[in-house]
């Protein structure tokens, strides 16, 4: 006994060399004609009533149920060595013919022909192969566990709350440190009054710059607010934020480089965003411009006086920005103040001045009453693009007394580096604890599960979005659950329309605070704006497929070369916006020789463009660029 290995416990009578079937098979149905006993020549009453009970020809079946609790004590009081041996016989049976069960990794191997999570051909599975799995099969599957399994889950649920929670810190620091770095740049942008096409671009830029649509449309909304900006303007500024919101989840699919597969859906994930906000503007743009379709509709919707409302932070907020604001929390006063011109530039808030040399809130960050006469510096403290908390009145780690414009800007580099590092170190972590986790699972159950109607996704998506206050938060998650297939892209693309409907509530709220019909209009024209890309884009099948097809193709081009995000990231939000830009500030200066290089540039650009579609759709260029073996 010694060296003796364990038994293994088996499953179905064909792995047992006497075909016996015992209660709790898989396949203890099928096999009411092949009851027999364990030992030929050894029957008890216990067997035959068992054969008698389970034999469907028998009249005597439901006697033999009546009678079966009566045969038990016959064969539990038999003689020890009458029960014992033959199972030393069976045992020494089985340890010499049985074989290791072996563990299947191909759909090809099942018979119901699924697809499991970890399989060798996963990859090579198309949506419209996957089967329906029924409710009882997901409810199995998730709440039918051992001890052990239970254990395993809540071990497994804790570290993926523990890299989601740093993983939005993360986001919230890449926010705070975007601010700092670009919040002047992208305050300078916003108080032009330009041309429709300029104040597009410079929406969508200045929400690049500072990584949140939220505080673009706040400041825009407040812009208007404050008659800095007009209407619309306004209007045309949120159609660019709209495009700047995704640069965000675009950047975390960069973070599942490392595996190609991961890589494409996840890239796909985050650009079927991007080519959903192109398109509507592309469609809405110059629609805007001839007929002002949104101006009007909103207008006629405005009341005619708005009450004064107050700021809500989300509940997702409240849990990160405690700590976060510890280490960097960015001024956004600065951004408001240079749009709307009570400042020149930054130099103004610099150096960084704390009364008496302490560092907190009252002594640093607090604002002058004018009307008593303060004066910064001497009854009050200055601070500039990194400021302190009022609620905790800390400052955070990055605050420097005496700081220069340089030192912040420095401070914001740094902690944009280390919150970068920080995002991909947790998301590499929760896709680890992802995949861990639907290991082993079939696709059939987490597609059913996952799979809910699209105008149901789309209000998940909204609701999410209000509650963390941020589009870009909502993506972001979301964008690594796509990467490790977890959702299709096809249960992706309402999410994110949702969240770009939950991003307007933020607006809609800076409206209330700014006390002005004029800005409650800005903040419905960006409403009524992804509610329209909506109508257009989701409804009819073959609209729908216009995006997601593009995103699938961005996708596929990862396989050519892994490059393709950072250089998309770098061309889409910034080299394209500022060329865009340029050409519209030649027609801005009214001059003949700058309007002719300005329609010489546009006309170089439109042929461009019509050759590149000529050789993508004739010449092939697809093909070209999806061929891996090329």
């Amino acid at each position: 006994m010694s060296t003796e290995e364990p038994i293994k416990e088996l499953k179905s009578r064909k792995d047992r060399p006497t075909g016996s079937t015992h209660f709790g098979d898989a396949i203890l149905k099928t096999n009411v004609p092949r009851i027999s006993v364990m030992q030929p020549g050894l029957k008890s009453p216990l067997h035959a009533a068992f054969t008698t009970l389970m034999d469907g020809e028998s009249s005597s079946s439901a006697c033999a149920l009546l009678f079966l609790p009566l045969f038990l004590p016959a064969q539990f009081g038999a003689p020890r060595k009458f029960r014992q041996g033959p199972r030393r016989a069976r045992k020494k049976i089985i340890m010499s013919t049985e074989e290791p069960i072996k563990e299947l990794k191909s759909r090809k191997d099942r018979p119901t022909g699924s697809t499991h999570f970890g399989d060798t051909d996963f990859e090579e599975e198309r949506p419209e192969d996957i089967g329906d799995a029924t409710w009882s099969e997901v409810a199995t599957a998730c709440c039918v566990h051992d001890a052990h399994g239970w254990g395993v889950i809540f071990v497994g649920v804790c570290a993926a709350l523990f890299f989601l929670y740093f993983f939005l810190l993360s986001l919230e620091l890449l926010g705070s440190s975007a601010k700092v770095l670009g919040g002047c740049s992208a305050g300078g942008l916003m108080g032009d009054n330009a041309n429709p096409v300029a104040g597009l671009v410079i929406g969508e830029l200045a929400t690049a710059l500072v990584q949140s649509s939220s505080t673009t449309t706040s400041i825009i909304v407040s812009l208007v607010g404050a008659g800095a900006l007009s209407v619309q303007n306004g209007i045309y500024m949120v159609m660019g934020a709209n495009i700047g919101t995704s640069v965000t989840n675009t950047i975390v699919s960069m973070g599942q480089m490392a595996d190609g597969a991961q890589l494409e859906r996840a890239f796909a994930g985050a650009t079927v965003h991007d080519i959903f906000n192109l398109l509507t503007v592309a469609v809405l743009f110059p629609l805007e411009i001839i007929s002002h379709y949104l101006y009007y509709l909103t207008k006629a919707m405005l009341p005619s006086t708005i009450t004064e409302g107050e700021e809500w932070e989300g509940p997702i907020k409240k849990i990160v920005s405690p700590l976060s604001d510890r280490i960097i929390k960015a001024n956004k006063d600065v951004v408001k103040d240079i749009a709307t011109g009570k400042v020149e530039s930054c130099d103004d808030y610099y150096p960084v001045i704390c009364l008496d040399g302490i560092e907190d809130y009252s002594h640093c960050a607090k604002k002058c009453d004018k009307d008593a006469g303060e004066v910064k510096g001497v009854d009050c403290g200055q601070v500039g693009l990194i400021t302190c908390d009022k609620t905790s009145g800390e400052c955070p780690g990055f605050f420097q007394n005496g700081a220069s414009k340089h030192d912040d800007s420095v401070s914001g580099g740094v902690c944009l580096v280390l919150a970068l590092f920080l995002l991909f170190i947790c998301l590499m972590g929760l896709v680890n604890v992802l995949q861990r986790g639907l290991a082993g699972m079939s696709t059939r159950i987490i597609y059913k599960a996952t799979n809910v109607n699209g105008l149901i996704a789309i209000m998940i998506g909204t609701g999410i979005t209000i509650l963390v206050q941020s589009s870009s938060i909502t993506t972001s998650v979301l964008t690594p659950l796509v990467g490790v297939g977890c959702i299709q892209l096809e249960q992706m693309f309402p999410l994110t329309l949702g969240a770009n409907i939950g991003t307007t509530i933020t607006g809609l709220m800076a409206a209330m605070v700014a006390d002005t019909v004029d800005a409650l209009q800005v903040a419905l024209c960006h409403l009524f704006f992804n509610i329209s890309g909506i109508i257009i884009w989701y409804p009819l099948p073959f609209m729908r497929k216009i995006p997601l097809n593009g995103a699938r193709a961005l996708g596929r081009a990862t396989r050519r070369s892994k490059l393709v995000p950072p250089i998309y990231i770098i061309l889409v939000f910034f080299v394209i916006p500022l060329l865009l830009l340029a050409i519209s500030s030649l027609f801005e200066q009214k001059t003949v020789g700058f309007t002719v290089l300005g329609s010489f540039i546009v006309v170089i650009v439109a042929a461009g463009i019509a050759k590149f579609v000529w050789w993508w759709k004739k010449q092939d260029g697809h093909k070209q660029v999806f061929d891996l073996d090329g």
